[in-house]
């Protein structure tokens, strides 16, 4: 295989040459006499030819040197602009990101705002998978993920964005013909639709204003693995449902639903970005989590009560 070129050594050379001293070439370059000396010796026994001339006092380039310099000038130029292009290409939010969230989220409030992101950052493309279960990153060749939850600890990297509160939501006229439950004990003789992605299962998990902790097994007509599945029959007086405030908030706002033992809450959750660890970022994906933080910021949320 032949020999590659000493592409060090040419550039070093092209910077004694320009600077007349190896002193003022390694200032330049921050590095040592020494090194600059070796590269240009170097560079020397591979051509067969001395490129200077020197004294104790004086250094000069050879008729071979003041011919090879200008060519050294001009690789140690490409190599500059060459360079300088990656990295301002490297700066540029540009490329590809494959990006995860849960499915209602996803289609009620991501989806949405990604126009003004493409507006921009017009060289990004975006994948987005939309599932309610927990993918893997790292194996799914994902950049990041929105997830909704109480994060465990684990070897990924997340960022809080804001809270999202989880409310005992049923409509007014199952209330009118069913009652209104104020103890997760009154559960019991209510028909709950359950959601099947809960880390509890079927079993509903309160908080009370003393801080008391109460377990609520549960039954109903439905149980689906989506929230805005359960939507209708919600709406329709066929149960009672603890349903994260970003689907409901509309409903309630409209009346169409109402908020019950609001005196209880159920687990704390967050809407988080995850990524693997490590870094730094790529722009594009910097560029993706401080909007995603900007549009979902607490204050920004357009679902979170005042």
């Amino acid at each position: 295989m032949p020999q590659l070129p000493d592409l060090e050594a040419w550039a070093i050379f092209a910077k004694v040459a320009e600077a007349g001293s190896f002193a003022g070439a390694a200032a330049e370059l921050e590095l040592s006499k020494a090194t600059v000396s070796k590269a240009i010796s170097r560079l020397e026994r591979r051509l067969g030819e001395r490129l200077f001339h020197r004294t104790s006092r004086r250094l000069s380039m050879t008729e071979t040197g003041r011919v090879l310099s200008v060519r050294a000038a001009g690789i140690l130029a490409d190599a500059e602009a060459a360079e300088a292009e990656a990295l301002a290409q490297s700066a540029t939010p540009r490329g590809r990101i494959r990006m995860a969230a849960p499915m209602s989220f996803g289609i009620e409030h991501v989806a949405p705002v990604l126009p003004d992101f493409f507006r921009d950052y017009p060289e990004i493309s975006i994948d987005l998978h939309l599932s309610d279960q927990i993918v893997e990153l790292v194996g799914g060749g994902f950049d990041l993920a929105l997830r909704i939850a109480a994060l465990s600890d684990s070897s990924m990297a997340a960022r809080r964005l804001c809270q999202v509160r989880r409310l005992l939501v049923g409509a007014p006229g199952y209330f009118a013909s069913h009652g209104r439950p104020s103890h997760p004990g009154d559960l019991a003789a209510h028909a709950c639709l359950g959601y099947s992605f809960l880390p509890s299962g079927d079993t509903w998990r309160f908080t009370g204003p003393a801080g008391e902790e109460q377990d609520v097994p549960v039954a109903g007509p439905l149980r689906a693995n989506n929230a805005d599945a359960l939507m209708p029959a919600l709406c329709a007086g066929l149960g009672l449902a603890v349903q994260p405030e970003f689907v409901v908030w509309r409903e309630l706002q409209a009346g169409r639903l109402e908020v019950v033992m609001s005196d209880w809450s159920a687990p704390a959750i967050a809407l988080n970005i995850v990524m693997p660890a490590g870094g730094p970022r790529p722009p594009k994906v910097a560029a993706l989590i401080e909007f995603l933080a900007q549009r979902f910021s607490e204050r920004a949320a357009p679902w979170a009560s005042p």
